[in-house]
């Protein structure tokens, strides 16, 4: 399958919180959302050594070629990396798999995915239920809405401190405000949409206790994610 443009496709230009962290919603991405997912169904996923809450499979070449091809032109416009060939530097489908009272301390906060101010992350949502989207954050005791390499000591500082106060969060997903952090946006996961932000900037899924894991990609909390450089 070469993925194809919807022919509704809809975009979103948006900065968020205090620190007006860039963010990009795209509904209506691919005209046949549906034959990604039953690609899926056909691809063998397995766990990973990141701190992912569940397994992933290596995404098509082809959709990582498609998501460049179409969209370059404005992430460079409104995450500031113009004058640069941008490339996928990793993509793959993702199915959200642990029960939320088996998370560890760092997968029950919000994190980073890198510290680089010139890297972005996406996710493409493929899952029809609701299974909840992604939220940004800011850190209460930092004031951090993004980490970047000068902030890096202060935060990890902050949250190692954190780990072992009174406010440490129970096992489970972040979903909405806590004693540590405040939701500064969120965007729910619809069928179909795209969302992409810097890797820096602090940001979780949004799943509720009551989330029960599925395996399976046709009825599961599915998604396409990558990492564009």
């Amino acid at each position: 399958m070469i993925p194809r443009p919807h022919p509704d496709l809809r975009i979103r230009k948006l900065c968020i919180g205090r620190e007006q962290v860039p963010l990009a919603v795209i509904d209506n991405v691919v005209a046949e959302p549906d034959q990604l997912v039953a690609q899926a169904r056909g691809k063998p996923f397995g766990a990973v050594t990141s701190y992912y809450p569940g397994v992933r499979s290596k995404a098509p070449l082809s959709y990582t070629q498609f998501i460049i091809s179409a969209f370059s032109g404005l992430f460079a416009e409104h995450f500031g990396l113009g004058g640069r060939t941008l490339r996928m530097t990793q993509c793959h489908y993702s199915l959200v798999t642990i029960p939320p009272a088996k998370l560890g301390y760092l997968q029950s906060i919000p994190h980073v995915d890198a510290y680089a101010t010139d890297e972005l992350a996406f996710v493409h949502y493929l899952f029809k239920r609701d299974l909840g989207g992604t939220a940004f954050y800011r850190h209460r005791r930092t004031g951090f809405e993004f980490v970047d390499s000068e902030r890096k000591a202060r935060f990890l500082a902050a949250i190692e401190e954190e780990a072992r106060g009174p406010d440490r969060p129970p096992p489970g997903y972040i979903d909405g405000d806590t004693p540590l952090y405040e939701q500064v946006g969120r965007q729910e996961g619809v069928f179909n949409r795209l969302i992409v932000y810097r890797r820096n900037t602090l940001h979780s899924g949004c799943i509720r206790p009551d989330f029960v894991p599925d395996a399976n990609p046709a009825t599961g909390r599915l998604s396409l994610n990558g990492f564009i450089a």
